[in-house]
C-alpha cells in the first residue's frame, strides 16, 4: 500500500497505520490503534487507565508518543555551537550520552525545550511536534558560517515511551542506540534544585524515549495509553513544554534549572535573566501540584482557572487521575499565594477544591543572599 506524500511516494507496512509527512499528508503516526481496547489515535488508554499506569511505571509496558518530532544536527560544529545558544553545557557531551537544554528568549523566557543525545557525529534533538517547524527554521538561520546542517527527521523514526531497563529494539547511529535517559531523578551538574522537599517524588523517575523504526517489531510489548504517562509525570512535578510553557514562563518557576540550566557554563540567549533571577530576584510566579477533590468526578481542562477567594490567581497546565493519588493537576499560580490557602479550580461542573503541595517555594531565588537597601525614607532614626 502506498501514500502520497511531500516527498514522494511511501511504502505503508502492514504495522503502520498512517505516517507524518512534512509539506503533504500530515497524518498520525500510530502503530498501536488496533490493539485490543484502543481509545484514541493515538491510543489515550486500552480501556484500564490505573492498570496501565502500574504496569508503566514498573517497567513492564511502553506507550507510543505520536506528538514527538526528531531534529538532527550535524556537523564539526554542532556542540559548541548548541551550547552558546542554549541553556545546559553540551560541549562535552558524550557519545551515548543524555541532556536535556532550554533555548531562551533575550528576557530568558522559555522558547523551546529540546531532550539531546550526540553519537558522536550527530546530535539528535527529540522535541514537542508542535516546536518542530519554528525549531527547525530558528536552527537553520542560526548557522551562519559554521560547520552544522539541520534535518528534520520526524518521518523517519517513532518515539517509544518507558521507565526501567525494558528492552525496546532502538535504533543505532554510529553505534550508538538512540536512546534518551531523563535525568530528572536528580540535580545535574550545574543545576539548582528550588524544590526543598526530603523525598522529591522524582527521584524515582527512571523513564526514557527510545526512536524506532517505523516498520520496528513492538507487538511483544504490553502498552499503556498517553494518559498513563501523564499521571505519572504530573505526580513526579516533572515539567513538559507543550503542557506547563506559557509565553511568559522562566525556568525558576517550573523548577526546571533541576535539569536544563547550568548556571556556572557563560554566557546563551537569556542568560542574564537566568542569573538575575536566581541571585538577586524571585520568580513571579511557582509551580504547584494541586490534590482536587474527588467527589464530584470533575477533572479541569488546561487553562482552567485557579482562584482564591473569587480572585484569579493562575492557572491549570495539566490534570489527571493518579492510581495512589488520585486526581491531581499542575498549575502555575502566583508567587506570593499563602501555601497553606485551599484553591479554587474551574471544572464544567462548578469549581473543585485543591490543595497545594509546593514545588517553588514562594521565597525562591536570591540565593546570593545580597542585603537589601531599606528605601529611600524608610531608615529607623
Amino acid at each position: 500500500m502506498l501514500i502520497c506524500c511531500g516527498r514522494g511516494i511511501l511504502p505503508l507496512s502492514a504495522k503502520i497505520f498512517a505516517t507524518t509527512c512534512q509539506g503533504g499528508l500530515l497524518v498520525s503516526n500510530s502503530t498501536f490503534t488496533s490493539r485490543p481496547g484502543a481509545v484514541g489515535d493515538p491510543p489515550e488508554h486500552y480501556g484500564n487507565p490505573f492498570g496501565e499506569q502500574r504496569a508503566l511505571a514498573a517497567g513492564e509496558s511502553v506507550v507510543e508518543l505520536a506528538d514527538r518530532a526528531v531534529i538532527t544536527i550535524s556537523g564539526p560544529d554542532r556542540l559548541t555551537w548548541l551550547d552558546s545558544l542554549t541553556s545546559q553545557a553540551l560541549k562535552s557531551l558524550a557519545a551515548g550520552e543524555s541532556s536535556e537544554t532550554l533555548l531562551l528568549t533575550p528576557n530568558g523566557r522559555i522558547e523551546h525545550a529540546m531532550r539531546v543525545i550526540d553519537d558522536s557525529e550527530t546530535t539528535w534533538l527529540l522535541v514537542d511536534d508542535s516546536q518542530r517547524e519554528t525549531l527547525t527554521k530558528w536552527l537553520d538561520r542560526m548557522r551562519f558560517m559554521l560547520r552544522v546542517e539541520i534535518a528534520d527527521r520526524s518521518a523517519d523514526f517513532l518515539t517509544i515511551g518507558s521507565f526501567g531497563d525494558l528492552a525496546i529494539p532502538a535504533t543505532e547511529s554510529n553505534g550508538v542506540p538512540l536512546v534518551w535517559n531523563d535525568s530528572w531523578a536528580t540535580v545535574t551538574r550545574g543545576g539548582y534544585q528550588y524544590s526543598r522537599t526530603e523525598h522529591h517524588p522524582g527521584a524515582t523517575w527512571n523513564y526514557r524515549e527510545s526512536l524506532v523504526a517505523p516498520d520496528a517489531d513492538l507487538s511483544h510489548l504490553a502498552a499503556s495509553g498517553s494518559l498513563a504517562l501523564e499521571a505519572l509525570r504530573i505526580a513526579a512535578w516533572r515539567p513538559r513544554f507543550s503542557s506547563d510553557v506559557d509565553d511568559r514562563t522562566i525556568p525558576h518557576e517550573l523548577d526546571w534549572m533541576r535539569s536544563a540550566v547550568h548556571l556556572t557554563k557563560g554566557c546563551y540567549r537569556g542568560q542574564e535573566t537566568v542569573a538575575k533571577v536566581h541571585n538577586l530576584g524571585r520568580p513571579p510566579r511557582r509551580l504547584v501540584m494541586l490534590h482536587l477533590d474527588g467527589s464530584e468526578g470533575a477533572l479541569p481542562s488546561a487553562g482552567a482557572e485557579v482562584t482564591l477567594e473569587d480572585k484569579v490567581i493562575g492557572s491549570v497546565s495539566a490534570a489527571a487521575r493518579h492510581f495512589e493519588l488520585g486526581p491531581i493537576a499542575l498549575a502555575t499560580i502566583k508567587r506570593g499565594v499563602d501555601a497553606a490557602e485551599t484553591l479554587a479550580v474551574a471544572s464544567d461542573v462548578g469549581e473543585v477544591s485543591a490543595s497545594q503541595e509546593v514545588i517553588v517555594p514562594s521565597d525562591a531565588g536570591a540565593a546570593a543572599n545580597v542585603p537589601r537597601l531599606p528605601r529611600l525614607g524608610a531608615v529607623k532614626r
